[in-house]
């Protein structure tokens, strides 16, 4: 695993602590996404940032790092990440509800996993 690599997993849990800062900040999901002026603008761009650095990980053929990753949970995140960036308004918020809650504790689970072997 190269450093750049690694350095990209730790800007993705940077990202996933963000938005859970976010949503305490707010005390809810639901009142998180529902602030139009600061927590879901927030929210959907590191939910972005976290989609491009998988995806420059993928570019840079790190298999070594994302075969630790269900193949198509990065393709359901890089999907929502096309959403946001392409129809921003119509972004189905029940789904960025559904990935912050069950996504990304995952994904930040499997990074530190990533992480920890990596040292």
């Amino acid at each position: 695993m190269s450093k750049e690599s690694i350095s990209k997993i730790y800007l993705i849990i940077e990202k996933i602590e963000y938005i859970e800062e976010i949503v305490k900040n707010n005390g809810t999901i639901s009142a998180a996404l529902e602030d139009l002026v600061t927590s879901r603008p927030a929210t959907l761009m590191h939910l972005t940032a976290i989609a491009e650095q998988f995806n420059k990980l993928k570019q840079s053929h790190a298999d070594d790092i994302l075969d630790k990753f269900d193949k198509d949970d990065l393709k359901d995140l890089y999907d929502v990440r096309t959403y946001i960036a392409h129809d921003y308004e119509g972004v189905n918020l029940s789904i960025i509800e559904w990935i912050i809650r069950f996504g990304l504790p995952k994904f930040k689970t499997q990074c530190l996993k990533v992480i920890d072997k990596s040292n």
